[in-house]
């Protein structure tokens, strides 16, 4: 019945517009056009908790974002340590003013190592064209940005069609707070030992896997007791320690912390982009533009 209803209502409109039309009446005019609906990209990002490492100090708290894309085998090595309880009150052994901080050896002289296997190196990593990376500059032949919290460079994006996997040439850079393995002269034997930046270091730019980046804690590292003796090795400095290392997974979500990192698709990093670039003139690095961060817990 309602069906048929509306098809009469229909014809008697249809008619009345007719006669309408037919006494010389003015048809009402169509409705304004919808506004196209911009799309605002949000300003912050949340880190996973599954990829954030929370390692406690005897200085304080240093958060790492872990990025599984550009080492897979690093980044789960780390977790399922801290995971066993392996790094907790291993102390910082190695720590070298202007350059980094050394720990992960429960011998805390350098010559420690978890029981597991070597790991293969993983210097550099096939950037696919869905991964999220924001370009701060491109000079001839590549481009240097962000993949997430990790300062990359990466080959341009006009290589996707010529590569047989359709992915590009990419690798992490040693700017300050980026998290690299330790290793011994071969490349295939990091195994536990892993270092932060405390300064920028492009000397080791694929030669040292990088599995993460310090986005909270950068402070903490630069405090860390440097090492007295040579290469930066305790003797009779006291050492600083990891108290306590945890993925943020496994932490009760009452006292897990949260980061908001600035997302590196909004207008926001444009300008902080553009604001150092011209701050800094002729000496712009990638390594000079610090992601804002919020923690909380």
């Amino acid at each position: 019945m309602r069906k048929f209803l509306g098809l009469a209502a229909l014809a008697v409109m249809t008619a009345g517009a007719a006669n309408a039309q037919d006494s010389g009446g003015t048809p009402p005019p169509p409705p304004p056009p919808t506004p196209a609906t911009t799309i605002v990209a949000p300003e912050w990002r949340t880190a996973t908790a599954e990829n954030l490492l929370v390692i406690d100090t005897t200085k304080g708290r240093i958060l790492i974002e872990l990025t599984p894309e550009v080492a897979p085998l690093h980044v789960e090595r780390v977790k399922l340590l801290a995971r066993r309880g392996f790094y907790d009150g291993v102390p910082w052994h190695r720590v070298i003013d202007w350059f980094m901080a050394q720990t992960g050896d429960p011998l805390g002289n350098g010559e420690g190592q978890s029981p597991y296997p070597d790991l293969k190196a993983e210097f550099t990593f096939r950037r696919e064209a869905t991964m999220p990376f924001a370009a701060v500059a491109e000079p001839a032949g590549a481009r240097v940005g962000f993949f997430h919290s990790l300062p990359v460079q990466t080959q341009p994006d006009s290589a996707f069609a010529l590569t047989a996997d359709g992915k590009v040439h990419a690798w992490g850079l040693y700017c300050p707070g980026v998290a690299g393995m330790a290793r011994d002269e071969g490349n295939d034997t990091a195994n536990s030992q892993f270092f932060i930046m405390r300064q920028a270091y492009p000397a080791l730019d694929k030669r040292y896997t990088i599995w993460g980046t310090t986005v909270s804690g950068l402070d903490v590292v630069r405090s860390l007791q440097v090492g007295d003796g040579d290469n930066g090795m305790m003797t009779e400095a006291q050492p600083d320690r990891m108290t306590r290392v945890r993925v943020a997974a496994d932490i009760p979500e009452a006292e897990r912390p949260s980061v908001q990192i600035l997302a590196t698709d909004s207008p926001r990093f444009r300008a902080l982009v553009e604001e150092t670039r011209a701050a800094r003139g002729a000496d712009f690095s990638v390594c000079d533009v610090v992601l804002p961060v919020q923690v909380t817990n």
